[in-house]
């Protein structure tokens, strides 16, 4: 039953996805109304209405990726495929009543805060604007595809995309394909693009560690039952969760138990890959775990094909007619498909985001995003990150950690709701402990050998990931300490002084 706490604050929320799909549902049923979502494409969905790319799917048990308030019984595999996640979360968003509240095809450019009044405006691409007294951002760190800077890739005479803006009207039959990265989103497509296409080549910084993934289709006595036994979905949820929750230790805090993975990793590898030419292109030099961990049942098996070649040699330039490679070889295919990533570590942008006193948001994480427990940011009152910096998971569930952080927000939200509150603002001091105790920690993780992956910025600052249990997480978002906040009385237009 939905609270009556709600005296005509307003929440902007921008992104649809699970984050922004889920925060709404929990503001209305604490009675907000006044709520506006912006999304700057055509359907609510995220990440995976956008990567609609071949074998798309979850590499997390469905039961578990998706939200505790809105279970789905009849999930058709134990990792779902993108379409049934996508429609999982339109149904969600229509059941809630979400929809009404989404601006869809509307794109944020930037928001500032203005003191004096308490509010953010948020300025969208059209030129229009929009005010509320809270700023939500709902973007996620997977949002925005990472582009290769490679010399004369616009001359490219053939057809070009990234895995996120997959062209499904090309008709790939027969082509000589080229694919850059061999990453998470790699994987899964690299195994439908084999099959078509007359040669594929993979062109990889460094291979990935490729587990099997444990995979199958539910039984439909299986749905059923967990549609009407009482207390058999929740169960089930209890159960992945805490199969999974033991492998955050490995990452974090016993690196050496990675050596358990890394042995299952070769076995696999080698009973998969008899070539030894490219069972050696194919084993990684990193120890395991300090780039992200790929499961697939698939790609061993394509691309040991014959119409299949791995190079390591970087590509040095694309040329009209194909791509060039450090050793002077021009490898000619009629198209090139980016499985390159995203830009994780680029939090918000490319919004321009301005908090108190004209802080600029860009400037301040110039040197790597930083947030008290990913969420709130000192020098900017009543804005909330989800999915924020240092909350990212490579052993379980980001829904997970985004319910924890929906709640904890929620609790910013009804702070801010107060009859006597203008604004809530975590203190600098508060955000630069929380921080250092961060860094400290991934210092001990996997992460923090000496391999480049997505989890870090150019410098080498861990951004990204989340260096503990999940319910470790949960605890420390049960509930917001507020001596760790400015908070400032709705009557005072003066700004509070000391931090």
């Amino acid at each position: 039953m939905a609270s009556s706490v709600d005296n005509g604050t307003s929440v902007t929320i921008i992104g649809s996805g699970f984050g922004g799909i889920g925060m709404a549902v929990r503001l209305k049923e604490r009675g907000f109304e006044d709520i506006t979502i912006f999304e700057k494409a055509g359907d609510v969905g995220g990440v995976w209405r956008d990567n609609s790319y071949p074998g798309a799917a979850c590499d997390v048990p469905s039961h578990l990726y998706s939200f505790s308030f809105a279970p789905k019984h009849d999930w058709s595999r134990r990792f779902a495929p993108q379409a049934e996640i996508l429609g999982y979360l339109q149904k969600t968003a229509e059941r809630f009543d979400v929809l009404r509240h989404v601006r869809l095809n509307t794109e944020v450019e930037g928001a500032s805060f203005d003191h004096d009044m308490g509010r953010w405006t948020v300025r969208l691409v059209d030129g229009t604007t929009h005010t509320s007294d809270v700023l939500i951002t709902a973007v996620g760190q997977l949002s925005r595809p990472a582009l290769p800077r490679i010399s004369g890739i616009d001359s490219f005479e053939g057809e070009i995309f990234h895995s996120a803006t997959w062209n499904h009207d090309f008709d790939l039959a027969g082509k000589k394909v080229a694919v850059v990265g061999t990453g998470a989103s790699a994987i899964q497509f690299v195994p439908h693009v084999q099959k078509q296409v007359s040669s594929l080549t993979l062109f990889q910084r460094g291979p990935a560690h490729v587990l099997p993934k444990p995979d199958y289709a539910y039984a439909e006595f299986v749905s059923a039952a967990l549609a009407k036994v009482p207390g058999l979905h929740a169960l089930s949820r209890w159960v992945t969760y805490w199969q999974l929750e033991p492998r955050a230790a490995a990452f974090t805090r016993f690196p050496k138990l990675m050596e358990i993975l890394q042995r299952r990793f070769e076995k696999s590898l080698h009973a998969q890959v008899e070539d030894p030419v490219k069972r050696a292109l194919l084993t990684p030099t990193d120890l395991i775990g300090c780039k992200r961990v790929l499961l697939s049942n698939d790609y061993y098996p394509a691309v040991v094909q014959d119409n299949v070649s791995i190079v390591n040699d970087g590509i040095v330039e694309v040329r009209p007619e194909g791509v060039v490679t450090e050793d002077g070889t021009l490898h000619e295919v009629d198209a090139i498909i980016l499985g390159t990533g995203f830009q994780a570590t680029d939090f918000l942008a490319p919004m321009h985001i301005t908090g108190r006193d004209g802080l600029d948001l860009n400037e301040v994480w110039r040197d790597g995003a930083e947030a008290h427990l990913g969420i709130s940011v000192a020098g900017f009152p009543n804005l909330f990150l989800l999915y924020g910096p240092n909350t990212n998971l490579s052993h379980s569930s980001i829904v997970f950690m985004l319910e924890s952080q929906i709640n904890y927000i929620l609790q910013g939200v009804k702070k801010v709701a107060g009859a006597a509150v203008r604004s809530v603002e975590v203190r600098s001091g508060v955000q630069d402990e929380f921080n250092v105790g961060i860094q400290t920690r991934i210092g001990a993780t996997v992460w923090d050998r000496d391999c480049r992956s997505w989890y870090k910025t150019a410098a080498g600052k861990n951004t990204t990931n989340w260096p503990g249990a999940t319910f470790t997480y949960r605890l420390k978002t049960r509930r917001p300490d507020w001596s760790d906040f400015r908070i400032e009385p709705a009557d005072e237009l003066a700004r509070p002084q000391g931090v």
